[in-house]
């Protein structure tokens, strides 16, 4: 059995990546433009860790992540996550970050809210663009003030990330200043290549 590594797998919007280690997950990857910019973001975040197939538990995530990300309801709160190096501040973040179900968002300042200051939107903000483990720590469910999108690192964007709230059954609003509603489950599932 593979104790650590790192694996591609698809998904209805790309190829995403996934490693692990012998404490759990160590990082997620939406995808990139095409496999073989996901696969070289892997190596770069993962440098000691080796393409390789996964255990039964990672491939158990992969499948969870995957049903995810087509409308699934699954709020990959279970998912062991290996949590060496994400600071005690991040992990707080993430943590409550894992509560919000699908369908559901919080803002910035209700994340910071429930760490017990809301004037560290801006910190929630930081932690979650540098998140390791999206969508397993679902940030794209977090969004800033007014039910504008905020930011998002992954590739795409807050397209992306609108998209992901969209199929999720999300209510929420507008893209940047033109207020342009989200698709509807079905109209997002209209615009898709079939699986």
């Amino acid at each position: 059995m593979n104790t650590e590594g790192f694996a591609l797998f698809d998904t209805r919007y790309g190829q995403c990546g996934i490693a692990w280690g012998a404490r759990g997950i160590v990082g997620v990857q939406l995808p990139e433009v095409d496999s073989a910019a996901t696969r070289a973001r892997m190596r770069k975040r993962f440098p000691l860790l080796h393409e390789c197939t996964p255990p039964p538990d990672v491939k158990a995530a992969m499948a969870r992540i995957t049903h995810l990300l087509t409308g699934g309801i699954d709020d990959l709160g279970d998912v062991g996550l290996d949590w060496h190096g994400v600071s005690d501040f991040h992990r707080r973040v993430y943590e409550l970050t894992r509560r919000i179900p699908p369908g559901e968002t919080r803002t910035y300042g209700d994340v910071a809210a429930e760490l017990g200051d809301k004037s560290l939107a801006r910190a929630v903000g930081q932690a979650l663009g540098l998140n390791p483990f999206a969508p397993v720590v679902p940030c794209h469910r977090v969004l800033a003030a007014g039910g504008k999108p905020g930011g998002f690192s992954a590739h795409g964007g807050t397209h992306v990330k609108l998209r992901m709230l969209a199929v999720e059954g999300a209510e929420a609003e507008a893209i940047n200043s033109a207020s342009m509603p989200l698709f509807s489950r079905e109209e997002f599932r209209q615009t898709q290549v079939p699986d």
